[in-house]
């Protein structure tokens, strides 16, 4: 359900009894109803305590203000929780990164198109100009900024202009680069990248090519948020495929194009929806 009177609440605290009775009864004493609740708990014992919840609840929209603010003072406080509610009809702002390869960008902005992902899409950025006419076939602004290999700060910082305010995702379909150590930091756990490999396997640059060099017999994918240590942030989805002796790496290539659609796609959605907590550059999915 997505409609202005449900929202959803994403709770992270200190594990203790009572949380789960705070928070229903919360929610209960506000008139609203509990669709959908997941919860996990490291260690029950003094462990960390994850919560993600929908619920619906009349006239949400116009008292959304008075209800954060009473969570705030009732619940959050006394079990001193990082948390975070919003309407499930919020779309949040996006934007993609490029490079040459369009397929991962292209399943994307075909799942966009049928509403099947709650965001928008300012605009798709490209280092490169190829794919512009496709992406203007879609109605979405492209923007290509090329890579100044002798400052590359230079090019990050018309990325960043570029971007504008409020960007609450910034998804790398296949964006050939590496991003700053500074880039990186004002988007923490906000940058979603594909990698065309099974993570933590052939790390860096191509991984098809270093897989059928090792005989691997399955390829894989792994979407991931970005962190300054490349191909090694919090992992949010991977898949695989088996592969034979008898493909080459140009079918590795061709076969993991389809796992890094679907892998992407997913990961992309379940951060929409706030169902990846970050936990010790670890991950915990409610999917």
């Amino acid at each position: 359900m997505t409609t202005e009177n449900t929202a959803r609440l994403v709770i992270q605290c200190e594990d203790k009894p009572g949380i789960v009775s705070a928070v229903s009864t919360f929610l209960f004493n506000q008139g609203a109803n509990i669709n959908t609740l997941d919860q996990y708990s490291t260690d029950p014992k003094g462990g960390k305590f994850f919560m993600r919840l929908e619920f619906h609840s009349p006239h949400l929209s116009e008292n959304m203000v008075l209800i954060k603010q009473a969570f705030q003072d009732t619940v959050a406080d006394r079990f001193g929780m990082e948390w975070k509610l919003q309407s499930t009809a919020r779309k949040q702002k996006a934007v993609i990164l490029v490079s040459k390869h369009e397929h991962v960008l292209f399943e994307l902005l075909w799942q966009y198109q049928q509403n099947e992902l709650n965001m928008d899409i300012a605009k798709v950025i490209s280092n490169h100009p190829d794919l512009e006419q496709s992406v203007n076939s879609f109605g979405i602004p492209f923007l290509c900024i090329p890579m100044n290999t002798k400052d590359k700060a230079s090019t990050e910082a018309k990325i960043l202009d570029a971007l504008g305010s409020e960007i609450d995702l910034i998804i790398l379909a296949r964006y050939m680069q590496i991003l700053s150590k500074d880039f990186v930091h004002q988007f923490k756990d906000k940058i979603i990248n594909i990698h065309h490999s099974f993570l933590p396997a052939f790390i860096g640059a191509d991984p098809y090519q270093q897989a059928h060099d090792r005989g691997v017999k399955v390829i894989g994918a792994t979407a991931h948020y970005v962190t300054e240590q490349l191909d090694q942030g919090p992992i949010i989805a991977q898949d695989v495929e088996h592969v034979t002796h008898r493909d080459s790496a140009k079918d590795l290539k061709q076969k993991g194009r389809h796992i890094e659609q679907r892998v992407l796609s997913k990961a992309v959605k379940w951060h929409l929806e706030s169902r990846v907590f970050v936990y010790n550059n670890r991950t915990l999915v409610f999917n």
